[in-house]
This record gives structure tokens, sequence and C-alpha cells, in this order.
């Protein structure tokens, strides 16, 4: 009787062991290295994505199989118990033994294993992933049925475990724990926010842009602008700055001087711009620069006048959570200017914490 004790015991046990160390390492393996597995084609690599994909069919078979052990133990240790103490020591059957079996239970079979298998998940994963795929075959009924209940009470199956929050709080502990260093922490966290970024957010106004008549000429210009840090100058007609035609290139009008075409008008040297609307998004605008290999776009506002520019190093900035001083960024004041634009911005996208630094009086962004 005593050794039909122990097997029951034992049986109830080992088997809750491994279904808790089972589950821990299930439930520790992270998507990027069941993705790295999949990719070096092992069965191993095939088989734990499947279950990734599928996490109802590994953990039924788990529960399945540790409530089997837990009740067929725990009955037959009973059984036994109150055959060998039922008339010469009920105390025992009745406290003792109950007591012994859950101390052992939460011990040996929940708290041990559940460690064991979060803290060495990449050193089990082989053997848990062909342990699995052995259960799953014998207990294949159990486990239809138990995917069958936990299907029919889920809220909504194609929704993902990960959201972009759960990445942007993962960057920050990734950076307290030294994983990543700051700046590179700063850097993914400003990524995870660059969907939600519009084109409004982070323009320079129209009131801080330098733009031109198109009919001006070369040599007027530079007469009026020798001092001019601007590298990309709008171009507009009509008298007015909602009509923007076109931009151009500082440096083709100095060209133009040495060629002596002082007197030729400005448009002869005109861009096409792009336009884009103020909600239009950042991650769109940046591949649109790069397909078109542009550096600077005009949003419009509601009504079709002009409400600003985007440029690439604006979009490059908010990405990045760094201010960039362009090449001709050189004189102190423009440099100024430069970092206390981008601190404003940075501000309102919350990439950095508020400052007290001073409104400045025109956006150097406009040179890219």
């Amino acid at each position: 009787m005593f050794s039909l004790l122990i097997a029951f015991f034992l049986l109830a046990i080992v088997i809750s062991f491994l279904c808790s160390m089972w589950e821990a390492v299930l439930l520790s393996i992270t998507p990027a290295f069941a993705q790295i597995k999949f990719k070096e084609g092992s069965d191993v690599g095939k088989l734990l994505q499947g279950f990734k994909e599928d996490i109802d069919r590994p953990l039924a078979a788990i529960l399945t199989l540790n409530t089997i052990a837990h009740t067929v133990g725990a009955v037959g240790v009973g059984n036994q118990a109150t055959k060998i103490w039922a008339n010469t020591n009920p105390l025992i059957t009745s406290l003792v033994v109950p007591v012994v079996m859950t101390l052992a239970i939460l011990v040996l079979s929940e708290l041990i294993p559940k460690t064991i298998g979060a803290n060495y998940w990449k050193e089990l994963t082989t053997f848990t992933v062909k342990s699995l795929f052995w259960m799953i075959r014998l207990l294949l009924p159990l486990v239809l049925f138990s995917r069958f209940i936990t299907s029919a009470l889920k809220k909504d199956k194609s929704k993902s475990v990960f959201s972009r929050l759960d990445f942007l709080a993962l960057t920050e502990v990734g950076a307290e724990q030294g994983v990543f260093q700051k700046h590179e922490s700063n850097i993914i966290a400003n990524l995870l926010k660059f969907d939600a970024i519009r084109a409004r957010d982070v323009m320079t106004p129209r009131v801080m842009v330098k733009a031109i008549p198109r009919d001006q000429s070369i040599g007027e210009f530079y007469k009026a602008n020798r001092e001019e840090g601007f590298s990309r100058i709008l171009l507009y007609q009509g008298g007015s700055v909602d009509n923007i035609t076109g931009y151009v290139l500082k440096d083709e009008l100095l060209d133009g001087l040495l060629e002596n075409r002082q007197d030729e008008p400005i448009h002869s040297f005109e861009r096409k711009i792009i336009t884009i609307p103020e909600n239009f998004p950042i991650p769109e605008l940046f591949n649109l620069f790069l397909k078109q290999r542009e550096h600077i776009a005009m949003v419009s506002g509601e009504f079709g006048g002009m409400s600003g520019i985007v440029t690439m190093e604006d979009v490059i900035e908010t990405l990045l959570g760094l201010e960039i001083l362009d090449e001709s960024d050189q004189v102190e004041d423009m440099q100024a200017q430069a970092r206390a634009n981008w601190q404003k911005r940075a501000e309102r996208l919350g990439i950095t914490k508020k400052s007290q630094e001073k409104k400045p009086e025109k956006d150097p962004d406009q040179q890219v």
C-alpha cells in the first residue's frame, strides 16, 4: 500500500512538474526567438513557429495532462492513505495527507518548475517543443475539445498580443537594463510614434518661410539677400505667398550670376515643389521624398493656401530625436535658431521635456 501511495504521489508531482515547466518555457519564448528558429529551417523551429501562431493547442494539451495528473494523483494518494491510516490514525488521513499533498504540488510542481522554465527557456526549448509534439498527439481528442471551448470564449481571434505601447515599454526597460543605449532607445521610441505624426506637426509655418516673386531677376535677388542663409527659396506669383509655384536652389542662382545671367528672372531656375495637405502622414512623406529625390514640400491648408513647408531635415530630426544643423548653418545665430526651433518642435511632439527657450523669429529648417 505504501508503494502505491508513493507511486500515485510521484505520478502527480512529476507530470505536474513537467507541465508547469513546459508552460513556463512556452510562454517565455519570444516571437523573435521563434522566428529565428523558424528561419534556421530545423524541425524544432517549424514546430515552435506553429505553437506560437496557435498557442491554444499546446496550452490545451498541457492543462489537460496537468489536470489529469492532479486528479489521479490526489484520488490515488487519498485512497491509499485511507486504507493505511483510516482505522489507526484518522488525523493523518483527514489533515496531514491533504496538507502535505497541497504543499508538494505548490512547491514541487508549480514554484520550482515555473521558475526553472522562465529562467532557462532557451536551453529547454528543444526538449519542450519535441515533448509537446508527442503529447498533443496522445491527447488529441481532449485537446480538440479544449480548443473548441477556448475558441468559443475568445473575444477577438485576430487581435495581436502586441501593441505599440508594449514595444515602447520594452524600449524603456531595455534602456534601463543596458540593452540599448539612451539615444538608441529614443530613436526606437520616436520610430514607434512616427506613424501618428502629421505634416502640420513638424512644418515650418508660413510666417517663417522665405518666399520671393518668381519674376524677380537674379541680380535683384542677390542685391537684397546677400546674407540669406536659406538654401532653398520658394517662388510665388500674383503678389501672394499663397500662390507658390515652386522653389529655387540658392547655389544654382549663384551659378547664374557667375555666368552673367543676372538679368534673367529667377523662375528660369525654378523647380517643381511637392504639395501635401496638413494631415499628410510623415512616414508617407518620407517615402515620397526618397522616391522623388526631393527635400522640401509645401503644406497646403484647408482652402488651398500655403500653411508652411516640411523638409527632409524635419522628418529625419523627428525620427531620430536629434537636431540636425545644415552645412550652411555656420553662423552662430543661425545655429542658435536651429536649436531653438528643434527644441520647440520636440516639446510639441513629446520627444523632449518642455524648455523655457525663447521663441525664434524665423526657422532655418527651410535650409536642407
